[in-house]
């Protein structure tokens, strides 16, 4: 199930400015490379493949949007798009919801 259109912001990415948080039904386990994430609902497992992304999933329900999250992780605007890429990729999975 994709995000909706409107908290989108185009197909590279989710909309910056928008909330949002780790699916209810999804577990995260940190591993060295990263983490694993496991949606429960349609046992669909993820894998995060750096720590940085997966502090920024961690962070998401402490930030009124995704632009905050990031920040707070030390991810200026230059990186940003690609984090919104692997966010988007997330929120396309599920595993990522609008808060």
């Amino acid at each position: 199930m994709s995000a909706p259109a409107s908290a989108r912001a185009d197909s590279t990415g989710i909309d910056l400015d928008a909330g949002w948080k780790l699916n209810p039904q999804v577990a995260l386990r940190p591993e060295p490379f990263g983490a694993l994430l496991y949606h429960f609902g349609t046992r669909k497992l993820s894998f995060l493949k750096n720590r940085t992304i997966v502090a920024v999933v961690e962070a998401l329900p402490d930030h009124a949007d995704v632009r905050s999250a990031l920040q707070a992780q030390g991810i200026d605007d230059a990186a940003a798009p690609q984090y919104a890429r692997a966010l988007a990729t997330l929120a396309d999975s599920n595993m990522i919801v609008p808060a």
